[in-house]
């Protein structure tokens, strides 16, 4: 790992395509493991809204320049006193890890051109609270006939004391339910990419 990085390579990575939640959790497990950042410089970020159409450029699954748009997508943020927070996303073509002003410019951009029904909302969820709470059963990932949609991760489904399935709870933007918290795309950068002037994005 270099001194800037606080996981192996995207390459080195943990990750099964279509299961970005599983991805995000398996970096914070290595991050906790390891030990290659505090904890609570982490925060899970979930990317979604009512609709479940969110658009994202710069996606590994993309043709050209055009966006992907997932029902939900999910990154990993890192927050440091002093630094330019940094994005880990593990679908992305950008640099691993991305400055988060960058990754805003490129694969966020703003909501100002798109249709209300592709807004982005973002849940934000401290690393060691998703490490506690989430669980998934891969249930979303089945068809019908119980076939897989996309095939899961090697690992066993990842569960808690209290739940083998929570994903929704994650993925939906009431602030009512779930961990963390809610904001707007314009409230999460504002908040987040320190000095940039929202226009720089359009």
């Amino acid at each position: 790992m270099t001194e800037d990085r606080i996981t192996p390579g995207q390459d080195e990575c943990a990750y099964s395509s279509c299961y970005c939640e599983e991805n995000v959790w398996k970096l914070c497990e290595l991050v906790r493991r390891e030990r290659s950042a505090p904890l609570q410089e982490l925060f899970v970020v979930f990317i979604s809204n009512d609709n479940r159409t969110v658009p994202l450029w710069k996606q590994k699954s993309a043709c050209g320049e055009q966006p992907v748009i997932w029902d939900y997508h999910v990154v990993l943020l890192h927050v440091r006193a002093g630094f330019e927070a940094t994005v880990y996303d593990l679908d992305s073509v950008l640099p691993f890890p991305c400055d988060l002003k960058l990754y805003a410019a490129r694969a966020l951009r703003t909501d100002g051109s798109l249709r209300p029904e592709y807004h982005r909302k973002l849940r934000v969820v401290p690393a060691d609270c998703f490490l506690l709470n989430f669980a998934s059963d891969r249930s979303h990932m089945k068809n019908a006939d119980g076939s897989w949609k996309m095939p899961p991760p090697p690992y066993p489904p990842i569960s808690t004391a209290d739940s083998h399935m929570n994903l929704e709870d994650f993925i939906c933007m009431d602030p009512t339910r779930g961990w963390g918290d809610i904001f707007t795309l314009d409230h999460f950068l504002r908040h987040y990419v320190k000095g940039l002037p929202l226009a720089s994005l359009s």
